[in-house]
């Protein structure tokens, strides 16, 4: 959806180049695209239709101000169209309630409820600073519960054993004491699912939420489900009181109509965004945000946040010393600055948040072999030996040969991983005794610049 629309709406903009004022053809001619562009992005026809009256109605006879063109006064009003019909803002999680809060997560099977359940534990304990026990009442589909205590080892939280010949009201009220009794502040709940909405799905999480009472009862849906997603929620919402949703595979190659969709038909708010299968790949949801992904605006904001998230500051600290102090920097600091890339989730997550025309120049890159590149340069490093790394010099070709055949690759991907390291090294040297300062200088960069820590 997100390049269908955005590319829609910059021909159009382009094409409205010179007129004077927003006119009822050239709105017509606009939403005309519009509608198609949602259409084809599993948008729901009742959804797509308020949407476009909406934008018509706020649009006509609005009179273009300053430098403004008719095309982006019409994109200003579809962005903030969007925004509002995902609900505007940001509606966090809700824990104002006697520990431990409940969340029951609901949905259909294969929309990620276990691992969606493992990743909101992580954000509750590194976001919120609680302690947060997770419980599986999936009897149902096999390994389901080992599934559940895997990633929740993995997220940081303890989880609560059940097993498959439980019913699943006694897995949540055997869980929900333990909680009380040790102290916990937050009792995950992951429910069964099914390939389809059936009655006895409905009347067993009924039951569950009549027990536990929870304080959120979030839907969890697939963002690549599209009608189906609207079908879904409409059942889920006849027969629980949901109070937010968490859209999960947003990365995906999804036409994205979820999205706009399961807000209005539900008139739950969106609270989270999965974007990746990495448990820390679940950002709280901006309606505004995400509109200006949508249009092709990109999402800056949330880019600053993934990478100053992912930067190892004391890390960062420590090479600035150790470069400003005149010591090499060696092939060590080459592999931690790669790996300070894949703990930022990669180029192709951090592609994905640049603005339309800037992903557009950086997509004639190849990203599935920039991130094999950075992986290949990862597995020859690790192949040297300790004083290999800390001394390049002294890798020749015995040597190249050597870590050639450990890291599984040619010679000449050796000599071109040391020369981009060469190449590094250099700059680095630039960076001692201030050199970096007068770098920027030179370049006209130190206006409005914080300090440098070399």
């Amino acid at each position: 959806m997100a390049s269908a629309l955005s590319d829609k709406l910059s021909r159009l903009v382009k094409e409205m180049r010179g007129q004077a004022r927003i006119t009822e053809t050239n709105v017509t001619d606009m939403l005309r695209e519009v509608r198609m562009a949602l259409l084809e992005a599993d948008v729901a026809l009742p959804v797509v239709r308020d949407f476009i009256a909406r934008v018509k109605e706020k649009a006509l006879g609005q009179e273009v101000m300053g430098s403004l063109q008719p095309g982006q006064v019409l994109v200003s009003i579809v962005s903030k169209e969007l925004a509002a019909t995902m609900g505007e803002g940001v509606s966090d999680i809700n824990l104002a309630a006697q520990p431990p809060a409940v969340i029951l997560m609901a949905g259909l099977q294969g929309a990620g409820k276990t691992t969606t359940t493992a990743k909101l534990a992580k954000h509750l304990i590194e976001k919120r600073k609680k302690k947060v026990l997770t419980v599986s009442g999936d009897v149902y589909r096999p390994a389901a519960i080992e599934q559940l205590k895997t990633v929740t080892a993995q997220a940081g939280a303890e989880w609560f054993p059940s097993t498959p010949d439980q019913k699943p009201l006694d897995i949540g009220r055997a869980a929900l004491d333990y909680a009380k009794k040790h102290f916990f502040d937050v009792l995950l709940v992951d429910t069964a699912g099914r390939l389809a909405i059936d009655e006895v799905l409905m009347a067993e999480i009924k039951d569950l939420h009549a027990a536990l009472n929870p304080v959120e009862t979030l839907f969890v849906v697939d963002a690549m489900q599209g009608q189906d997603a609207v079908n879904t929620a409409r059942a889920f919402k006849e027969a629980l009181p949901l109070t937010g949703i968490i859209l999960t595979k947003l990365d995906g190659d999804s036409r994205g109509g979820a999205a706009l969709s399961v807000r209005q038909i539900t008139g739950a708010p969106i609270k989270f965004a999965g974007t990746s299968e990495k448990l820390d790949g679940l950002e709280v949801f901006d309606a505004e945000r995400h509109a200006g992904r949508i249009l092709g605006m990109g999402d800056i904001l949330a880019l600053v946040e993934q990478v100053t998230a992912g930067v190892d500051i004391a890390a960062a600290q420590k090479l600035a010393a150790k470069v400003k102090s005149g010591a090499g920097f060696d092939l060590n600091d080459f592999l931690a600055q790669i790996q300070q890339m894949k703990q930022m989730g990669g180029l192709s997550s951090l592609m994905d948040k640049l603005p339309a025309a800037m992903s557009a120049k950086a997509g004639s890159m190849n990203m599935d072999q920039a991130e094999k590149d950075i992986k290949r340069k990862e597995g020859i490093i690790h192949s040297m030996t300790p004083l290999e790394r800390r001394k390049p010099d002294l890798i020749k070709a015995t040597r190249k040969r050597r870590i050639a055949a450990g890291a599984g690759v040619h010679v000449q991907e050796v000599n071109r991983m040391l020369k981009e390291f060469e190449q590094m090294q250099d700059m680095m040297k630039k960076f001692k005794g201030g050199g970096m300062m007068k770098m920027m200088k030179r370049l006209g960069g130190m206006k409005g610049m914080p300090k440098m820590p070399f």
